[in-house]
């Protein structure tokens, strides 16, 4: 069959040039335009049909769900879902499961797995079993976050049940999942293992002026009370659409423009994608007012985690210095929703320094990805096959680190290396800002939401019945433009009859048009006026901010006149400092034997490295894997040979390493001690000289011991 396109412009042909062009530029466009329309007519109708489904989890792999958080005690819409390993997958039954938790912060679940290059692949691919947390679109009636930490505990014990051969679950955090790992990791340390936390604010008030807009926010809007105010008028329930649209204004060029444009530019390749992952983007779910009340209140306006005001799933308030097994930190300076300085600034808000990070013996690890952008920490196909890759295998070699604050840097190669750091490392680029006037919104929030709770909310409740709820809910502007490109549009649904036909005689224009090129240089102007737009609304509210809450009589009236008690973070180690000493210290000594001699050796090698390869911890992992004198150690008695022996070289280093030979003094295990320090020194020829004239005197002291 004839192309009718084609016919239509060879009736036009004598020649070429622009003429032509401009021809084939008509084609292209209108053909375009009809894919465009009924890509936009299927995301509407998808939208529709997941939302009657009860919008279940995007997630890519096969599942089932082994635990219903609903027939808790306290009854929550969180469920645990085991990822099907693939045919013929054989998982080793002491492998450490991984466990991960979405954000769920106006999206549904699933964007952890929602497709086969994700972070549920690659811990797949490295043979750990998967769990995930999913969660349904409403919550249950009356459900509180600290039902969600309970529920999140049981599910961590069921894992624990399923695996009784393995450490504890591994838990990956992406986003506000982050800070809920986080919490209940130090509300509960005996349940949960190493956490990776991906693109997850845990410092609220921290960020750069000109980088950070979203911290402003609380501030302009008076706290907590706007959110209320919504719970209320939704009839107890939080839309979390309004989240979404907030995520969305921070970048108005795409959100507005770039996004679809992108679409309708290359139709034919982008039409899957964007199908797809609009799918979860627009998959609002929602939540109690409880539990909006606390994300704001106690999080982003309050800072309360990292300050040790929170109170975790147990009732116990929350310290996050009691977390015990690694922590691995992932972050990028292209996002602008958890920028580092929110992402890894509570590390030094919470230990104070590197040295009360050693002398807790906690090992922290931390990743910076110089240019992707929030979701893409999450779902970019590069960052997953690169940063993830080795940040699944850090879970299992941080442990072979010594305590302290290290940074992960991934070479060319994908092999990466940690190298030891301080605290100047990951202080933003200005330096730290003045927390006054967040501490001024805080108090701020605090008396606006007391008023509002005590005028306001017994006169709005009345008329947040179920009826304006729906109604408030159903009109809100990313619903509506879901809607009006769905299949109910005669439009769309015209373009969606012509579709097939045009797709069979697809006439493409070449990227060398020249009408395709000012079609993108409008493209490109329209975004240029709205960036700018963004920049000068978000300069706009730092100004308006600062000027309400950065002035003298801000701090008179919110700090003083209202004398509002705050409660100081208390970031001392005076526990430490007061441990027995002296005799006691000196008997401890030449207590043990091997075990305590190799970590002993390791810790103090360890502690004067600057690098450590990614290598080196898996040579000495193979090292001791095995050996009969660590056989019979469980997880919990090796963990207090590190720390007692971290307790030795900390009081009296050079007696510590004198007395080493005590401990080792069989001749095969000093060989295996000497073998096992050297792998930790492999390739560290010119990076560690310290550490090698360290193990040159670790293998004089057992050599002259063995000649004894």
């Amino acid at each position: 069959m004839e192309n009718p396109f084609e016919a239509y412009t060879s009736m036009i042909s004598d020649g070429y040039g622009l003429w032509n062009e401009a021809l084939a530029y008509q084609v292209d466009f209108a053909q375009r335009m009809t894919l465009f329309l009924d890509t936009k007519r299927e995301q509407g109708d998808n939208f529709i049909e997941e939302n009657r489904k009860g919008l279940p989890p995007v997630l890519h792999f096969d599942h089932e769900v082994i635990f219903n958080g609903r027939d808790l005690d306290d009854p929550v819409n969180y469920s645990l879902a085991r990822i099907t390993p693939e045919e013929g997958q054989e998982i080793p039954p002491d492998a450490r499961p991984v466990l991960i938790i979405d954000p769920r912060a106006g999206h549904g679940p699933g964007i952890g797995g929602f497709r086969k290059e994700s972070e549920v692949g690659v811990a797949m691919r490295n043979n750990h079993p998967v769990y995930f947390m999913i969660f349904t679109q409403h919550p249950v009636p009356g459900q509180t976050l600290a039902h969600v930490f309970k529920a999140h505990i049981e599910f961590l014990k069921v894992v624990q049940m399923f695996h009784p051969e393995a450490e504890r679950p591994a838990i990956i955090g992406n986003c506000q999942g982050g800070w809920a790992a986080a919490l209940i990791a130090a509300d509960r340390p005996d349940v949960t293992g190493p956490l990776i936390l991906n693109g997850s604010p845990l410092s609220y008030w921290g960020g750069q002026d000109d980088q950070s807009p979203m911290r402003y926010r609380g501030g302009l809007f008076g706290g907590v009370w706007l959110a209320s105010l919504s719970a209320d008028l939704g009839n107890g329930i939080f839309d979390g659409s309004q989240l979404v649209g907030g995520f969305e204004d921070l970048n108005p060029a795409n959100s507005l423009w770039k996004k679809d444009y992108n679409l309708w530019r290359s139709v034919d390749k982008e039409r899957d994608r964007y199908l797809f992952f609009e799918r979860w983007w627009n998959g609002f779910v929602f939540m109690t007012k409880e539990e909006i009340q606390f994300v704001v209140r106690d999080l982003f306006v309050g800072n309360r985690l990292e300050e040790g005001r929170v109170e975790g799933g147990s009732g116990e308030i929350v310290d996050l210095r009691k977390l015990k097994d690694p922590i691995i930190l992932f972050a990028s300076r292209g996002d602008n929703i958890t920028p580092p300085e929110q992402a890894l600034g509570w590390v030094e808000r919470v230990w104070g320094s590197v040295d009360a990070i050693k002398k807790r013996n906690q090992v922290i690890v931390y990743l910076l990805h110089e240019d992707i952008g929030h979701l893409g920490i999450f779902v970019s196909r590069r960052v997953i096959e690169r940063e993830h890759k080795e940040l699944i295998d850090c879970v299992e070699l941080a442990k072979y680190l010594s305590p302290g604050l290290y940074e992960m840097l991934i070479d060319e190669d994908g092999e990466a290396r940690f190298e030891v750091r301080d605290f100047t490392h990951i202080q933003g680029e200005g330096g730290g800002n003045s927390a006054k006037p967040f501490e001024n919104v805080r108090k701020a929030s605090e008396m606006n939401e007391f008023l509002y709770e005590m005028c306001l909310s017994p006169l709005v409740k009345p008329w947040g019945n179920e009826m304006m709820a729906t109604a408030i809910r159903e009109s809100s502007p990313l619903r509506q433009r879901l809607y009006a490109f769905c299949g109910v549009n005669p439009m769309t649904r015209a373009a969606s009859a012509w579709a097939p036909y045009v797709r069979e005689h697809r006439m493409e224009a070449p990227q060398d048009n020249t009408f395709r090129q000012v079609e993108q240089a409008v493209s490109d102007t329209i975004g240029a006026v709205l960036d700018g737009y963004r920049d000068i609304r978000d300069s706009a509210c730092k100004m308006i901010f600062y000027g309400m809450y950065d002035n003298p009589m801000a701090h008179y009236l919110l700090q003083e006149a209202l004398d509002i008690p705050d409660i100081p973070l208390d970031v001392g180690f005076e526990s430490l400092a007061k441990e027995p000493h002296g005799e006691h210290w000196l008997s401890r000594m030449v207590e043990g034997g091997f075990l305590q001699g190799l970590m002993r050796g390791l810790l103090a090698l360890g502690s004067v490295k600057r690098v450590v390869d990614k290598k080196q911890l898996s040579t000495m992992k193979e090292l001791m894997k095995g050996r009969k004198h660590l056989h019979d150690m469980t997880l919990q008695e090796a963990k207090q040979v590190v720390k007692e022996q971290s307790e030795l070289l900390n009081f009296n280093r050079e007696l510590a390493m004198s007395t080493l030979p005590e401990l080792i003094k069989i001749p095969e295990d000093r060989l295996t001690a000497v073998t096992i320090f050297r792998a930790s020194l492999e390739g560290t020829e010119k990076v560690d000289r310290a550490a090698k004239l360290l193990l040159s005197h670790l293998e004089e002291l057992l050599k002259d011991r063995q000649t004894l």
